[in-house]
């Protein structure tokens, strides 16, 4: 008998999402006039307000309440009927100076020996499921919602909605694995008033279905096309009306998506969020370095399906450990156990050589903040930062790095493949 499994995504508007912008906004910008700044900064969003917080060490200054605002309005919080918008509402700093107890396990005289900024364990995942690699159900709730922003910005085919929006796709598994079927599809979408309820909650759905959805399944490979029939159960905006929203509909904080940023749910999660943390913590970037090593290894034949996870104690240079799953997909006479110690081999997983080899020292983390951390694509943009009182800086970036098959060939070398 087959199954059922579900992940939900939500859209940038979110006011949880809000937040993690913000964060990875002022990371951005503290990296561009600064690429060893050590940041841990938190933000909370409600009605009117935004409030930041952490610790900083850095030799630059910021106007930290223009890179909130400036973030907010991009996202399109931008009306004073939202109850919260970029121009009009409060932004309050409380962030200080980092620890010195925390620095001194991290910082050391040779940049090689950085030790990492946080024990826990990270987990990196991958599937020969879709064409990046990543989980199905996952992926379709991610496109729903970007689509549903393009819509948006576009304010044509579709011209009442507003920032705030959540997704969740269910798919139907043979019992060997393999998707069958799109299942459910929920799409809860922020919305001007319309006055008539049911009008308006005819409407919506009707859009829903007969412009959004057809243009994500037109952008998909055709084995995914043909998982979307008649029979998909939908549920649009089920609760009725949905014009509170955004922050001021429910108070949004720094690291509360965790899954819709990873996995959807499948694979495993170490706990640790990713926004707001420059990439001395390992937290980020040894999730970012295990997602590398997983779709480096199921891109290289190892496997179909690949867990990898990884831990380390505060201010130890080397990984506490490296464990591995594949689920029984490896097709080679090899254990799970021998595969992690050739992963330890081939990808050298201590703080800074992870940092070198993702060149995550760039400013890069503003596009992480919405839509998945992973399965994105790698490419260089042009990006532009201010300084109060200073020259413009303006550097080519390259985003999600983490995502290259870069390491395909010595992963078949090192298997002997």
């Amino acid at each position: 008998m087959g199954y059922l499994f579900t992940s939900e995504s939500v859209s940038e508007g979110h006011p949880d999402k809000v937040a993690d912008q913000i964060s990875d906004a002022l990371i951005d910008n503290f990296l561009a006039f600064d690429k060893e700044s050590k940041v841990a900064c938190e933000t909370l969003v409600t009605t009117g307000q935004v409030v930041l917080a952490g610790e900083v060490k850095s030799n630059t200054y910021l106007d930290v309440q223009k890179i909130a605002r400036d973030t907010i309005n991009k996202i399109g919080y931008t009306k004073s009927e939202y109850m919260f918008d970029g121009n009009s509402c409060g932004v309050f700093s409380a962030i200080h100076e980092q620890s010195e107890d925390i620095n001194r396990g991290v910082d050391r005289e040779s940049k090689e020996e950085q030790g990492a900024g946080d024990q826990g364990m990270m987990f990196g995942y991958a599937t020969r499921e879709t064409e990046n690699f990543m989980p199905l159900a996952l992926d379709l709730s991610h496109r729903i919602l970007k689509e549903l922003a393009d819509l948006r910005r576009e304010n044509k085919d579709i011209t009442y909605l507003r920032p705030d929006s959540k997704s969740q796709v269910t798919i139907e598994y043979s019992d060997d694995n393999v998707p069958q079927r799109i299942d459910a599809i929920v799409v809860s979408t922020q919305h001007d008033d319309f006055g008539n309820d049911e009008e308006m909650l005819a409407k919506i759905r009707k859009d829903i279905v007969e412009i959004l959805i057809p243009r994500v399944v037109a952008k998909l490979p055709e084995p995914i096309q043909v998982l979307f029939n008649d029979d998909i159960t939908y549920h649009i905006n089920p609760t009725g009306k949905f014009v509170i929203g955004g922050p001021h509909g429910d108070t949004g904080l720094t690291g509360r998506k965790i899954i819709v940023d990873t996995y959807g749910g499948k694979g495993a999660h170490g706990g640790g969020a990713f926004s707001g943390k420059d990439p001395s913590k390992v937290d980020r970037s040894a999730a970012y370095a295990t997602r590398h090593i997983a779709k480096n290894m199921v891109a290289a034949g190892i496997c179909d399906e690949i867990l990898v996870q990884v831990s380390y104690a505060i201010g130890v240079v080397e990984p506490t450990s490296i464990f591995v799953d594949t689920y029984g997909t490896c097709p080679f006479n090899i254990t799970d156990g021998e595969i992690a110690e050739k992963i330890a081999e081939v990808f050298d997983m201590r703080p800074a050589a992870i940092e070198e080899r993702l060149k995550l020292r760039q400013p890069m983390y503003s596009e992480t903040a919405a839509y998945g951390h992973m399965g994105r694509d790698a490419e260089i943009v042009s990006k532009t930062f201010n300084q109060p009182n200073g020259n413009p800086v303006t550097m080519d970036v390259e985003l999600f790095t983490w995502e290259k098959l870069d390491y395909v060939d010595k992963v078949k070398a090192a298997f002997g493949l």
